[in-house]
């Protein structure tokens, strides 16, 4: 199935460019064209789909589903709908203002916008297309199972006191959302809008991670990763960790760096706990999450997140030795 985009790699470099196969510069080149173009049609593909999805389900849906549940059913919902709703991190303040008017515990709404930038349709996709089911299925239960242990120990601790005092004054109800037209022409326009405003949005951060990703793949040693960054490091995790929470992109765009770093031998943990690390501490949402939550919130939030990246790391490293 998607052979026509190695082919369409290996005719760039050999007749496009007359690059000599096997090369460094060859390598880098046959890599960064065979990722960009299959990510980006990919892309196209699903975010539209998603698009179609997403004019039968709107956060007042998704509320919905969660209201009135059980406070245990309710963590299992909100990560699994934090999953498969395709709300970016500019919905965070709306939905969890939305979902605490609805009821809904704090803990299960932070599970939902914890597990929301982890684990989303695109990035699974593209993930098992690019890197295989098996990563694939180990990444999402991992940042699913960390979405309900956030969620879990933040009702323990009772963190709702770390709320702002003014959100829980906010009588939201319907959430406000544009309305969609409902016929065939309508959904489809609102679909291509969704792949023109994602993509728009995230275009720059794919160029960006395949071209790291490229230059790992053709130009950095495998011998310099076994060295510094093998399961035998007990610093691998924790540096992978640190090295990814200041930087910022989504899920799609960190997948090209994290199969060069498996090509090149990094253990499958320190992969995804770098990977989780980019994604799930991103700084756009907590500066507007800071909107409705108190510093103290924030701070076990983050240093909750870089904790569970690192288990998740050690863990991984341990079960695929």
């Amino acid at each position: 199935m998607f052979e026509i985009f190695t082919r369409l790699a290996d005719w760039t470099i050999t007749d496009v460019l007359a690059l000599e196969p096997g090369t460094k510069l060859a390598d880098a080149v046959h890599f960064f064209v065979e990722d960009t173009t299959k990510i980006f049609v990919l892309l196209v593909v699903i975010v539209f789909v998603m698009g179609l999805f997403r004019t039968m389900l709107s956060p007042e849906k998704v509320r919905g589903y969660i209201e009135g549940t059980s406070r245990g059913i309710g963590y299992i919902l909100a990560v699994i709908l934090g999953a498969v709703t395709p709300f970016c991190s500019c919905s965070s303040v709306p939905l969890f203002i939305g979902f605490l008017e609805g009821g809904i515990p704090v803990g299960v709404t932070m599970a939902f916008l914890i597990t929301s930038p982890l684990v989303n349709e695109v990035a699974v996709v593209i993930l098992g297309s690019i890197m295989g089911w098996k990563m694939t299925t180990v990444y999402v239960v991992t940042g699913m199972s960390v979405g309900i242990l956030g969620g879990i120990l933040i009702d323990r601790f009772h963190m709702e006191r770390w709320v702002e005092d003014y959100v829980w004054k906010i009588r939201m109800g319907t959430m406000a959302q544009a309305e969609v037209d409902g016929s065939v022409t309508g959904r489809v326009r609102y679909a291509w809008g969704e792949v023109r405003d994602i993509v728009g949005r995230i275009w720059l951060y794919i160029i960006i991670g395949v071209g790291i990703g490229s230059a790992l793949h053709g130009y950095v040693p495998q011998e310099l990763f076994a060295q510094y960054a093998s399961a035998d490091n007990p610093f691998a995790v924790p540096v992978a960790v640190l090295m990814g929470l200041p930087l910022y992109s989504n899920a799609t765009g960190i997948i090209p760096v994290a199969e060069a770093l498996i090509a090149k031998g990094v253990p499958i943990g320190t992969v995804i706990a770098f990977m989780m690390s980019v994604v799930g501490v991103s700084p756009p949402e907590f500066i507007m999450l800071r909107k409705v939550l108190k510093p103290q919130m924030l701070i076990f939030f983050g240093v909750f997140l870089t904790i569970s990246f690192m288990m998740v790391g050690y863990l991984l490293n341990l079960i695929f030795a």
